[in-house]
C-alpha cells in the first residue's frame, strides 16, 4: 500500500485540508500520515471566531521520531501554512524523507487566489513557500500563486491560449527541474482545468473538465489530493491531472445541486467511491 505524508492544518468542522486529504487518499488506496500544523474548529472562509491551536512545536519531533523508526513513504504532499517556521519545518522534513530515489515532494503552494495573496501570507511567509516549493518534485499553483512565486504582476499572467500556458508551467518548472500543475486553466468556454509541464518527457499538456457553476471551498485541496494520491498509484502527470479535474468537477456540480451553505464545503464523501473504483479498475487493467 502506497504512504503518503500530509502536511496540513486539520479543522473541525468545513471541507478542507486534511479533512479532505485523509479521506481521498484512503479512498484511492493509498496510506495518509498526517502532520497536522495546527487544529481549527472551523476552517476561515465564512466562520468567524473559530479555536486556533499551534501544532508547530510537534512538527521537529515528530520527524524526529519517524527518522527513528526508518519511516519510508512514497510521497509527502504540503498545503496550507500558518508561519515562516512552520514553512522551515516542513522543508527540513522533505529534505529528511525525499529526494534521491525516496518519497516524491508534492508541494501545493497555498498563498492567495482571485489574484491576492491571503491576509495571513506577508512577504517572508510567500519567500520561504518559494523556497520549500524549489525543493518539490510536483508544485500545483493556481494562477495567483503562479505570480508570487515567479514575482511577476497577476495580470502579467495570461492563461487565456495553449502558448500562454505553456509559457508560464514551463517558467515555473526551475528548467525543467520540477514538474508543474498549473491550475484554473480554461482554454475553451464551460471547461476548467490545469496546464501540466511534466519534467519527464519535457511536454506540457492539458487536462480539462465540465466547469460547475458556483464557487466552493476545498476544491483545491480536493484537487491536489486527488493528483497525489493517483501519482503514488502510478499514474503519470498528465494522467493524474485529469483524473483530479474529472473528480473535482463531479463533486462540484453535485454540490451545486444541494442546498449547502457554501462555507461547509464540498459535498465530495458521497462520490468517494467512484474515484476508489477508477483507480482499482485502471489497476486491474
Amino acid at each position: 500500500t502506497p504512504r503518503v505524508t500530509a502536511i496540513h492544518d486539520l479543522s473541525g468542522f468545513g471541507r478542507c485540508s486534511l479533512t479532505v486529504a485523509l479521506p481521498i487518499l484512503s479512498a484511492m488506496g493509498v496510506q495518509c500520515c498526517p502532520l497536522p500544523t495546527a487544529y481549527l474548529s472551523t476552517h476561515t472562509g465564512g466562520f468567524t471566531g473559530s479555536t486556533f491551536l499551534d501544532l508547530t512545536d510537534q512538527m521537529a519531533p515528530v520527524t524526529a521520531h519517524w527518522r527513528q523508526l526508518e519511516l519510508a513513504f512514497d510521497a509527502v504532499y504540503t498545503g496550507f501554512m500558518g508561519s515562516a517556521r512552520q514553512i522551515g519545518l516542513t522543508a527540513a522534513f522533505l529534505d529528511a524523507f525525499c529526494g534521491k530515489g525516496r518519497a516524491l515532494a508534492v508541494v501545493d503552494p497555498v498563498m492567495g487566489d482571485h489574484g491576492r495573496p491571503y491576509r495571513t501570507y506577508t512577504p517572508d511567509m510567500c519567500a520561504a513557500m518559494g523556497e520549500l516549493a524549489a525543493l518539490a518534485d510536483v508544485i500545483t499553483p493556481n494562477r495567483t500563486e503562479a505570480a508570487l512565486l515567479l514575482g511577476e504582476d497577476c495580470e502579467s499572467i495570461s492563461l487565456k491560449t495553449e502558448a500562454d500556458c505553456r509559457r508560464w508551467a514551463e517558467a515555473l518548472s526551475l528548467d525543467g527541474r520540477r514538474s508543474v500543475v498549473l491550475t484554473g486553466v480554461s482554454l475553451e468556454p464551460g471547461r476548467v482545468g490545469a496546464a501540466c509541464f511534466d519534467r519527464d518527457t519535457g511536454c506540457t499538456d492539458f487536462a480539462s473538465a465540465p466547469l460547475a457553476p458556483g464557487q466552493f471551498h476545498g476544491t483545491g485541496d480536493l484537487f491536489s489530493s486527488v493528483l497525489a494520491g493517483a501519482l503514488v498509484r502510478g499514474r503519470s502527470l498528465i494522467e493524474a491531472a485529469q483524473m483530479a479535474a474529472d473528480f473535482t468537477s463531479l463533486c462540484a456540480a453535485r454540490t451545486g445541486k444541494q442546498d449547502i451553505p457554501r462555507r461547509e464545503g464540498i459535498d465530495f464523501e458521497p462520490l468517494l467511491w467512484r474515484l476508489g473504483k477508477e483507480i482499482m479498475e485502471e489497476d486491474d487493467d
